[in-house]
């Protein structure tokens, strides 16, 4: 099972911070628009969205920690240097 903890929303990058095995990232909220188009999802919505979609998360974390690209739609995820 892929571990992702949240630590918490980033305001001012409109993004969910996560830890993985392989780094910290930040991941978008716009990724998440599916739950309230047009509209920032609740903490709770975000969460929840972050849990069912791990996976692809960590994923995403270990190829951009690796020099890779993640897969589409998870490519505009960042990953935090020094974090």
């Amino acid at each position: 099972m892929s571990t992702v903890e949240v630590l918490g929303r980033d305001a001012a990058r409109e993004a969910y911070r996560v830890r993985t095995e392989a780094g910290t990232a930040l991941v978008p909220e716009v990724l998440m628009q599916d739950l309230r188009p047009g509209e920032r999802p609740s903490h709770q919505e975000a969460y929840e969205w972050i849990a069912r979609h791990r996976r692809e998360i960590a994923r995403a974390v270990a190829a951009l920690a690796s020099g890779a690209e993640p897969r589409a739609p998870f490519e505009i995820v960042t990953l935090e240097r020094g974090a």
